[in-house]
């Protein structure tokens, strides 16, 4: 997807504030059994066509208004991805203005998961 200018300034600004982390760490992490919330924060209809296995759903449009609730706790650690590192970014940052402290951005969202050939939930097919 071509993303416009507007847009890609906002998200590298957001990137010097933010920290991400990589598929493959998230991946073993999760092999561990480490504790940590992996939350996807694309639309509804992306979610439903997949998504990492593991992950929660807090749609990029609900994602702030919800949090405080789904996770009281600021300190916990919070893995958010997209379709590919953008939204999750600007989600990350708004999250840490809101007091979360240990908040991730995974680079490259749910296109780098996939390409690697981690699992995914997928609707089954009809």
């Amino acid at each position: 997807m071509k993303h416009s200018e507007g847009f890609l300034k906002l998200v590298e600004d957001a990137k010097t504030r933010i920290k991400e982390c990589d598929a493959h760490i998230v991946r073993e992490r999760l092999l561990r059994g480490e504790q940590f919330h992996f939350i996807d924060v694309r639309e509804d209809h992306e979610w439903n066509e997949g998504h990492a296995e593991s992950a929660i759903h807090i749609g990029r449009g609900i994602i702030e208004r919800d949090i405080e609730r789904l996770i009281p706790d600021k300190s916990a650690e919070i893995v958010l991805y997209c379709g590919g590192g953008y939204r999750s970014a600007l989600a990350a940052d708004n999250l840490q203005k809101m007091g979360y402290t240990n908040v991730y951005s995974m680079k490259g969202g749910y296109r780098a998961w996939t390409e690697a050939g981690y699992p995914v939930n997928k609707p089954m097919e009809r």
